[in-house]
């Protein structure tokens, strides 16, 4: 079998975790070299034989980054969500903050976000709509955000995931065998990690940067036919909905199929 052309962007990726690690080796196999980070010395042997440079990366109060030579790339992917606990939330800003100020002015930076930026506000949202993020996470997502834009006025990207199921995360253990679960007429939002790993990497082949992307499946079944159908496809006992939809949003693209080749659905 030939060995891939390699290519000459250099690419970096903060955080090697469920996605990152994917989005790696996806792009290693696409004939990209990669740099991607852990805050584990026990991960860096995993990362080093599946083909990526690996680094020692620590932005917590407690760490410290120590190579600069892991900033020196062309696109640096930032795929750290905030951690639930309260203080780590309150840090997280400030953690993005000092990441885009180790890199050099003309390295494109990708921010991985989240659609809760949008809060439920019980319509559709798409890439120009109003932030009014509800949760912790949500809202310290946006001021990550708005901290890229602010130091990187005319050069920032944001992917704003949906909630992302696949490998290790198969929506139909999520709720099987639970009872009176409300709001089972909301529609879901969703996207699997192989779509998530494929508008990314969309970004980088068609350098289509520059851009907030919703990263969303185009279709949106109800929570009951969704989680329903999950379940009885692993053998799990079905949950029950509450039939009422209290609170949603419906989230879609303008930018995914305006610039990149990516059609995303999720599957009943």
């Amino acid at each position: 079998m030939l060995e891939p052309v390699k290519k000459n962007q250099k690419i970096s990726i903060l955080g090697c975790g469920w996605f990152g690690f994917a989005f790696a080796i996806e792009l290693i196999e696409r004939g990209y070299s990669v740099k991607g980070s852990t805050t584990s010395p026990k991960k860096i042997d995993v990362l080093s034989k599946a083909g990526i440079d690996p680094f020692l990366i620590d932005f917590s109060a407690e760490g410290k980054h120590n190579s600069q030579e892991f900033f020196d790339a062309d696109v640096l992917f930032i795929c750290i969500p905030p951690k639930r606990n309260s203080l780590e939330l309150g840090d997280y800003p400030k953690k993005i903050e000092s990441i885009i100020l180790s890199t050099k002015d003309k390295t494109q930076i990708v921010l991985i976000s989240s659609t809760s930026v949008y809060g439920d506000q019980g319509k559709i949202v798409d890439e120009e709509s109003e932030t009014h993020p509800e949760t912790a996470s949500g809202k310290v997502v946006l001021a990550a955000e708005q901290i890229l834009k602010s130091l990187r006025p005319s050069s920032f990207t944001i992917i704003r995931f949906a909630g992302l199921i696949g490998p290790d995360r198969n929506p139909g253990r999520f709720f099987a065998g639970r009872k009176d679960i409300p709001n089972g007429l909301a529609p879901v939002n969703m996207i699997y990690q192989k779509d998530a790993v494929a508008i990314a990497c969309a970004i980088v082949e068609e350098k289509a940067f520059c851009k907030i992307y919703n990263a969303c499946a185009a279709n949106h079944p109800t929570k009951i036919d969704f989680y329903t159908r999950a379940a009885l496809s692993l053998g799990l006992e079905k949950p029950i909905f509450l039939k009422e939809k209290t609170s949603f949003k419906i989230v879609i693209s303008k930018n995914v199929p305006k610039f990149l080749n990516v059609r995303a659905e999720v599957k009943l």
